[in-house]
């Protein structure tokens, strides 16, 4: 079964996860890969990050604290070591760990007391890394707001706010800092508004990405193109001017059908999405993908030759 087409042509690699007896996923929410292409998956099960190799070998899990709460999760080298940015939307925080679950720091309700008079409004989504340490964490469920911390989690600013105007923003589900140009930008996906924001690194909004998108969730940078999991059923690829490459395991409607996300096997096809939520690359170019859906759902493209 092949997906694609051109220079982003890929194979399903069926059957790709293998997990051990006794380690089962819950909703699969998110999705890294390190730099030896060990992919780490952050799902709402007591086994909320499970590491496997490229080949989907079980390489071990922890962080039972974040069952129920796994939502967004970030990968960042720094110097000679790779930390975990983990986004734990029901107990309202980041946590910096190293790729072994060691806690490092954890961020909690931004100090804004007029967006957030009560910390049960505060309900962040996912997390992003700029080349200079700072650290963009998104309240895609709460108030709609986008927060910046330096390296070792000061607060430094916060912006947006619920609205469809430039600079509002309608449940910013996902966050990225966009290196392919001389300029980098932090990339919101406004899920809620159907579109991705574009912002200068202090919060200037700077433009907008409204073609072919469909509730887009977050993102992946990998050489010159964009990776998006669009949550109604595909994954999206634009090139280095955030214009269409492929669309990939398109699956028009599915979202409509009674019990979406949670439809029965029999209903799934291993070349349709369902509900990707989060997509990684590894060094190969192949594509990690985690659906949301109850009992997770992670698919692995090989890239071939078109």
């Amino acid at each position: 079964m092949k997906l694609g087409q051109g220079s982003h042509t890929y194979e399903v690699v069926e059957g790709w996860a293998k997990l051990p007896e006794g380690v089962r996923l819950g909703y699969t929410h998110g999705i890294v890969a390190d730099c030896r292409d060990n992919i780490y998956i952050y799902n709402q099960s007591e086994d909320a990050v499970i590491a496997l190799d490229r080949d989907g070998n079980f390489l071990g899990s922890w962080g039972e604290e974040h069952a129920g709460g796994a939502h967004g999760m970030f990968l960042n080298r720094e110097g000679d070591e790779a930390f975990l940015y983990l986004v734990d939307n029901a107990r309202r925080m980041m946590v910096k760990t190293t790729l072994d679950g060691r806690e490092i720091y954890r961020l909690t309700v931004p100090p804004l007391p007029d967006v957030y008079p009560d910390e049960a409004m505060y309900r962040p989504t996912d997390v992003a890394v700029a080349p200079n340490g700072d650290v963009y964490i998104c309240d895609g469920y709460g108030e709609s707001w986008i927060h910046r911390y330096d390296a070792t989690g000061i607060w430094l600013q916060s912006w947006g706010g619920k609205g469809a105007e430039p600079g509002k923003m309608n449940c910013p589900h996902g966050v990225w800092v966009d290196t392919r140009g001389e300029e980098p930008f932090l990339l919101a996906a406004d899920r809620g508004n159907n579109r991705i924001q574009i912002f200068s690194l202090d919060g200037e909004h700077r433009g907008f990405v409204t073609d072919e998108l469909r509730m887009p969730c977050c993102f992946y940078q990998f050489e010159d193109a964009l990776y998006i999991p669009d949550l109604f059923a595909r994954v999206t690829i634009l090139d280095s001017d955030n214009k269409l490459i492929t669309h990939l395991g398109d699956n028009p409607g599915v979202w409509e059908t009674p019990g979406w996300p949670n439809l029965p096997a029999e209903m799934r096809r291993a070349d349709k999405f369902n509900s990707p939520h989060a997509l990684c690359v590894d060094s190969r170019g192949d594509i990690y993908v985690a659906e949301w859906i109850s009992d997770g759902r992670l698919t692995k493209l090989k890239r071939t030759p078109a």
